[in-house]
C-alpha cells in the first residue's frame, strides 16, 4: 500500500450521525416492548393487546407437535437463534396437547387465510403461540417473533435482557409465492460459507428462493461428471483474474439442504446459448470452429454463443441439465437466455425450442430471462423480466403463450446498481437505485401489458462484476433487499414509504449485532444510538494525518485509513466517563501496531491500549478489546507502530455514561456542496465550511420530534446568511430559521438561537444567503 498525499478531507460518503456517545443499552424492565407493527415485511393484519406483555423466562421451553420432524426443526432453528443472546437453555420438546407457557409452534388452529406459507402469531402474558398449516409457515412466524424481540437478541454473546414481546395477534401470509434473491457466483466465485451466510441473512425477510447464476463467460461453478473440465478449467478464474472456484456435487447438495432448512429453494442457472465462454474454453468441440477460446476475465457481454448447428451442443446441454436436475429438488432449472447477441434470432429460437423439452424430461420447469419469449412455450414456463422499460415485446410474447413472470426490473431490483454516484461498488447502466427507488413500485402494475395474475413474484438479482467478498454482498443488499422483500410479501395496501423507512431504520441495530455490513442510506431514519454502542471512526471531530476512505468492507462503507505512527483521531462528543471497556473493529497489514485510548488530547492521560496484529491485509477486519481506566473528557485514539499502517472502522465503549446534547455539524449523513475543514477554533477542531447559498447538510439519526428550540455555533464573514431548519429533506417542512450576521470573519464563533415548530423525521440544515459564505461547528436541539 502506498502512502497517499495528505489533503483537506472532502467527505464523499456516509459518516456516523451526531457523534453521540454510543453505549450498549440493554432493555430495561420499564422499556416498552417493540410494536407488533414494527416488522419487515409488514404483516397482513395486526391486532395489539393493550397492556399485555410476554417476558421470556429463563426456564422457557419451545414446544412443537408430536410426530412432526419438520416443525421440530423450526423449533430447533429458533432455539439456536435465541440461546446465545439470552443465555437460556430453551429445550425443544414435543407435545400432543395445547401448551400454556413458553413458546409453542403448532400445525393446527391457524386462521384459514394463512395458506401454505403464512402464520398466526398470538402473544399473551404467559405464552407465545405460532400456528401455521406448514413448517414453512412456522418458520416465517419465527422470523417475525425474532423481530419483535429487542435487537440485542441478535448478539452472539449473552445480553442482560429482559426479553419482552408486546401482546396481540398477527395474521400474515405472502402476496406472492415467489420471493427471490439471485447471487452471481460466476463473475466472482463465492464459497459455500459465504452463500450460507447470505441464506441466513435473506431468510429473516421471508425470502423463499435463491437463484444461483452458476455459469457465465468468466466462470463455470458446478461439477458435471460427463464434462469434468467445465469445473477444473472453466472454473479456474473470474473477473480480473484470480483463482475462481467451483462447487463439488457434495458442496452444492450441502447448500441445497442448508437452504431447505430455511425454507428456501435453490434455483440453479446455466446460461445459454450466450454467456458460455467458460464452457467453450474448456471444450473446443463446443465451438463451431473446434477451437477453444482463451479464458475470459473481463466484463463485456454478448460475444459468445454455443454452436447451434452441432449435435454435440445438444448432448452437452442434455447431460448438464440431467446431472443438475438430479442434485436439485426444487421445481425450476433456469436456462438464462439473455444477451445472446452472437446468436441469430433464428438460431436462438431453434436452440431454445430444442433444449426446453430437456428440462421437462427431467421433471423440472423452465425458467429463463424474458428473452425466452422468442421461443415456443414450454409447460409452466417462467419468464424473468430484467428490463428497464414498462413494456417489452419478448415478455409480452411469453405471457401471451401462457408464461408466468418473475419481476426483476434492473432499474428497481438490481442490487448491483450503485445507490449514489459515490457508492464505492456497483454499476450504473440501469441507473442509481437508492432505497426509496427500490421500494416505491408495484410489481402488479409496473408493466401495463402484463396482467397482475401473471406475476408470480419478485426477485432481487446481485451481479458480481464489482463484488468480491461477503462484505460487498451485504453492503449492496442491505437495506435494499428487505425493501424488495416487502414488495413480494406484504399486501400493496400495507405498503407506505413513510412508515416503511422507520421500520427499516429500526433494523439497523439488528444488522450491526449480526455484523452485517450495510449501507446507512440518508433516506432512512436509522435507530440511534446503535443498540450495540458502535461509534463510526470516521465521525471524528479532530485528526492528525488520517483520511476517510471508502471501503465496502467497513460498516457503512467507510474507514479511517492510511494510519502511520503518531496519527490520531479525536471525538469531542465522546466521553469515556463511567466506561470500563473498549472494543475496536480494525484491519491491518504489515506489522500492525497499537491503539492508545486517551482523553483530553492526543497526549492526554492514557486510559489503556490494545495491540493490533496483521489481520491478513487491509479490508480483513477483526475486533480487538481491552479494559480502560477511569477518565473523563473528549476521547482520543492514538496509533503507534514502527513502519506499519492499519485502518479502523468503528469502536465501542462499554459502561454507563451520560449522553451529550451537542451535535457536531460534520457528523452529517448527507450533504450538498459543503466540506469538512480543520479549524482549531471549532469544538474539536473541525467545522462544516465553504458554505454557499442553497448548500445543506442532513442528519439521518437526528429527529426534532418534541423539540422546541435550536442553537447553533457559527462563524461568518461577508454578508452572513440564514440557517433554515427542515425535516425529511432539504426542501421538506420548514420548522424555523435563524439569521447569521457577520461575526468578524471565519473562525470567530457565536451562538445563534431560535424556536422551532413541531416536526418529525431526519433533520436538515439549509444555508441561504446572497454572495456570502459562512461556517457551522455544532448545534443543539432543546
Amino acid at each position: 500500500m502506498h502512502r497517499r498525499v495528505r489533503q483537506v478531507l472532502l467527505v464523499s460518503a456516509v459518516v456516523a450521525a451526531s457523534g453521540l456517545v454510543g453505549i450498549i443499552q440493554a432493555p430495561t424492565a420499564h422499556a416498552a416492548a417493540l410494536s407488533l407493527q414494527s416488522v419487515v415485511p409488514a404483516p397482513v393484519s395486526v391486532q395489539p393487546a393493550t397492556g399485555v406483555t410476554y417476558t421470556l423466562p429463563a426456564a422457557a421451553t419451545i414446544q412443537t407437535p408430536t410426530g412432526s420432524p419438520a416443525a421440530t426443526a423450526v423449533g430447533t432453528h429458533l432455539a439456536d437463534l435465541l440461546r446465545p443472546s439470552t443465555g437460556y437453555a430453551l429445550p425443544v420438546t414435543t407435545t400432543s396437547g395445547t401448551p400454556t407457557s413458553g413458546i409453542a409452534l403448532l400445525l393446527t388452529g391457524a386462521d384459514p387465510s394463512v395458506g401454505t406459507e403464512g402464520y398466526q402469531l398470538d402473544v399473551t402474558a404467559a405464552l407465545i403461540t405460532i400456528r401455521a398449516q406448514t413448517a414453512a409457515g412456522l418458520f416465517h412466524g419465527a422470523q417475525t417473533l425474532r423481530q419483535l424481540l429487542p435487537a440485542a437478541v441478535e448478539a452472539r454473546t449473552v445480553q442482560p435482557g429482559p426479553w419482552e414481546v408486546a401482546g396481540g395477534r398477527i395474521i400474515d401470509y405472502p402476496r406472492y409465492g415467489y420471493r427471490g434473491a439471485m447471487l452471481d457466483v460466476s463473475r466472482h466465485f463465492f464459497g459455500v460459507d459465504v452463500v450460507k451466510r447470505y441464506l441466513d441473512e435473506i431468510s429473516q425477510y421471508k425470502i423463499n428462493t435463491l437463484h444461483l447464476h452458476l455459469s457465465d463467460d468468466q466462470g463455470w461453478r458446478i461439477v458435471i461428471d460427463a464434462w469434468p473440465r467445465l469445473a477444473t478449467v472453466g472454473g479456474s478464474t473470474q473477473v480480473g483474474g484470480g483463482a475462481g472456484g467451483y462447487y463439488t456435487k457434495a458442496q452444492y447438495t450441502d447448500l441445497v439442504n442448508y437452504a431447505a432448512a430455511r425454507h428456501i429453494t435453490i434455483v440453479p442457472e446455466i446460461d445459454m446459448p450466450g454467456h458460455v465462454n467458460a464452457a467453450q474454453a474448456s471444450y473446443a468441440e463446443l465451438n463451431c470452429n473446434d477451437t477453444a477460446p482463451p479464458l475470459y476475465t473481463g466484463t463485456s457481454v454478448g460475444f459468445s454463443s454455443l454452436c447451434v448447428g452441432k449435435e454435440i451442443t445438444y448432448t452437452f446441454v442434455q447431460q448438464v441439465l440431467t446431472e443438475l436436475a438430479a442434485l436439485t429438488p426444487g421445481p425450476y432449472l433456469h436456462l438464462g437466455g439473455d444477451e445472446a447477441n452472437s446468436t441469430s434470432d433464428a438460431d436462438y429460437r431453434t436452440f431454445m425450442n430444442r433444449v426446453q423439452p430437456y428440462v421437462g424430461a427431467v421433471g423440472k420447469t423452465v425458467m429463463g430471462w424474458h428473452q425466452v419469449g422468442q421461443a415456443d412455450h414450454s409447460p409452466g414456463r417462467i419468464a424473468q423480466y430484467w428490463g428497464t422499460s414498462t413494456s417489452d415485446a419478448d415478455l409480452s410474447a411469453a405471457v401471451s403463450k401462457g408464461a408466468k413472470v418473475v419481476m426483476s426490473p434492473a432499474n428497481k431490483a438490481y442490487l448491483d446498481m450503485k445507490y449514489t454516484n459515490q457508492t464505492p461498488l456497483g454499476l450504473t447502466w440501469a441507473g442509481l437505485i437508492e432505497v426509496q427507488t427500490a421500494y416505491n413500485w408495484d410489481p402488479a402494475t409496473l408493466l401495463p401489458g402484463v396482467p397482475a395474475g401473471a406475476v408470480l413474484g419478485v426477485e432481487a438479482p446481485l451481479w458480481s462484476e464489482t463484488i468480491t467478498k461477503l462484505a460487498d454482498i451485504e453492503y449492496m443488499a442491505f437495506p435494499r433487499l428487505p425493501a424488495l422483500a416487502e414488495l413480494a410479501w406484504s399486501p400493496q395496501s400495507a405498503r407506505n414509504w413513510d412508515t416503511f423507512k422507520t421500520r427499516l431504520g429500526a433494523q439497523g441495530p439488528r444488522w450491526t449485532a449480526q455484523n452485517i455490513n450495510f449501507y446507512r442510506s440518508p433516506q432512512v431514519p436509522w435507530t440511534t444510538p446503535p443498540a450495540t454502542g458502535r461509534i463510526e471512526a470516521e465521525s471524528y471531530t479532530s485528526q492528525s494525518g488520517v483520511q476517510i476512505v471508502a471501503d465496502a468492507n467497513a460498516h457503512g462503507g467507510n474507514r479511517v485509513g492510511y494510519i502511520e505512527n503518531g496519527d490520531w483521531i479525536g471525538f469531542s462528543g465522546v466521553n469515556p466517563a463511567g466506561k470500563t471497556g473498549f472494543t475496536a473493529r480494525v484491519s491491518s497489514g504489515g506489522n500492525g501496531g497499537t491503539l492508545q485510548i486517551r482523553t483530553g488530547s492526543a497526549t492526554g492521560p492514557l486510559l489503556g491500549s490494545v495491540a493490533v496484529a496483521n489481520t491478513g491485509g487491509w479490508g480483513n477486519y477483526t475486533d480487538v478489546t481491552t479494559t480502560i481506566g477511569t477518565g473523563s473528557g473528549p476521547l482520543y485514539l492514538v496509533f503507534t507502530g514502527t513502519g506499519s499502517l492499519f485502518d479502523i472502522d468503528s469502536f465501542a465503549l462499554t459502561g454507563t455514561a451520560p449522553p451529550t446534547t451537542r451535535i457536531e455539524a460534520e457528523a452529517y449523513t448527507a450533504q450538498s456542496g459543503v466540506q469538512i475543514v480543520a479549524d482549531a477554533n471549532a469544538h474539536g477542531g473541525n467545522r462544516v465550511g465553504y458554505i454557499e447559498n442553497g448548500d445543506w447538510i442532513g442528519f439521518s439519526g437526528v429527529n426534532p420530534a418534541g423539540k422546541t428550540g435550536f442553537t447553533a455555533r457559527v462563524s461568518s464573514g461577508g454578508n452572513g446568511g440564514t440557517l433554515q431548519i427542515r425535516t425529511g429533506s432539504a426542501t421538506g417542512p420548514l420548522l424555523g430559521s435563524v439569521a447569521v450576521a457577520n461575526t468578524g470573519g471565519w473562525g470567530n464563533y457565536t451562538d445563534v438561537t431560535t424556536t422551532i415548530g413541531t416536526g418529525s423525521g431526519p433533520l436538515y440544515l439549509v444555508f441561504t444567503g446572497t454572495g456570502s459564505l459562512f461556517d457551522i461547528d455544532s448545534f443543539a436541539l432543546t
